[in-house]
């Protein structure tokens, strides 16, 4: 028969490793983090928009399609105001 704390000694020590896991990839994360902020320093130092960068690259990330979209209505907003 095996003892009942085996179980919880099993359960604790996986337990232990996944909150570790999370722990070295939010350090990760940050180190990322901060590594995408200096590159942005960088670039912003050579003189680019990096607003303007960051909405690129956002826009990469989706379908042409939903950017086309999203544009014409943009564009039709923009005409019934008059900013067009």
């Amino acid at each position: 028969m095996s003892d009942p704390t085996d179980a919880y000694n099993v359960t604790a020590d996986e337990l232990r490793q996944f909150i570790e896991r999370f722990e070295q990839l939010e350090a990760e994360k940050k180190d990322v983090t901060e590594q995408q902020k200096e590159l942005m320093a960088e670039a912003k130092g050579r003189g680019y928009d990096t607003k303007v960068m960051k909405k690129v690259i956002a826009l990469r990330k989706r379908k042409p399609d939903e950017i086309a979209e999203e544009e014409a209505v943009l564009e039709m907003y923009k005409s019934a105001l008059g900013m067009s």
